[in-house]
């Protein structure tokens, strides 16, 4: 098996090539070329051909491992390999619809279940985030940390709509009134990839989302556990690299966030 810095270097790699060819294309302007995969929920020829870019230098390399990919590998069972690529070939696919500069290429391996190599790279921003296990997460040279505010009324905290379940819609607009008011803000950019690239940062003190895939989380839960924050469930699991809610933060911030979400699930 590859050491974490070999499959991190071949991870970069695959998304840097993927990152310039996005930049290189046109956003398809003609809303008759995006598809709707669930409500509000758009993928272009884009984000495929990006997915099999990424797919074929990965595979090239570590021909025995498993792309679990958002367009083109989509099948959960993938991640009972032993080495399982991770990978959001455009995360922020609406924003770039929009030219709006807010979307990434996220790419992780995972060894036997355990994360231990990621990257984001910030398409627009030309700039790239990345972590292996046990070794900090990084931006070039400048080592990434969180942020020290633990006093939730100083904090800025990032979200996500759950704009395709609507179903729990209700629950998180009671979540999201009892966060806005006890904190300075929330803000939403619409790429989870780069919310948690955020928080490992410093830039948000924690962030929560209640229903995303592994492809949006895997790399950016890297960057955030490398940079010294937590990232969970709602209810604390640390096994987050599947289907559902999540919670990160520094280690002050996503304590509190746990207790409001608690404290909201309690009220219903």
């Amino acid at each position: 098996m590859p050491q974490p810095s070999e499959l991190l270097q071949l991870a970069q790699a695959a998304a840097e090539k993927a990152a310039q060819y996005i930049r290189s294309v046109d956003q398809p302007p003609d809303p008759a070329s995006w598809d709707l995969k669930g409500a509000s929920d758009f993928v272009t020829q884009v984000d495929r051909d990006s997915e099999q870019l990424i797919t074929e230098i990965l595979l090239n390399e570590c021909p025995e491992s498993v792309v679990l990919g958002e367009e083109l590998s989509p099948d959960p069972s993938s991640r009972d390999a032993d080495l399982v690529w991770i990978v959001d070939p455009l995360d922020g696919t609406t924003n770039f619809l929009h030219r709006y500069p807010a979307y990434a290429v996220s790419i992780a391996a995972q060894e036997r279940g355990v994360l231990v190599a990621g990257v984001v790279t910030d398409i627009h921003g030309s700039v790239s985030y990345t972590a292996a296990a046990g070794s900090g997460a990084w931006c070039g040279d400048q080592r990434l940390g969180v942020s020290q505010t633990d006093i939730p009324a100083n904090a800025l905290i990032g979200t996500g709509y759950p704009f395709k379940n609507l179903e729990l819609l209700d629950e998180y607009l009671r979540q999201f009134s009892m966060i806005l008011t006890s904190t300075s803000g929330i803000r939403r950019a619409g790429s989870a990839a780069l919310d948690l690239v955020d928080v490992a940062l410093g830039r948000f003190d924690g962030f929560w989302e209640l229903s995303l895939a592994p492809w949006d989380i895997a790399a950016g839960t890297l960057l955030v556990r490398e940079a010294g924050g937590l990232v969970t469930d709602t209810e604390g699991s640390e096994d987050v690299v599947r289907q559902g809610p999540i919670v990160a933060g520094n280690p002050a911030i996503h304590a509190w966030l746990l207790g409001m979400l608690t404290r909201t699930d309690s009220t219903e």
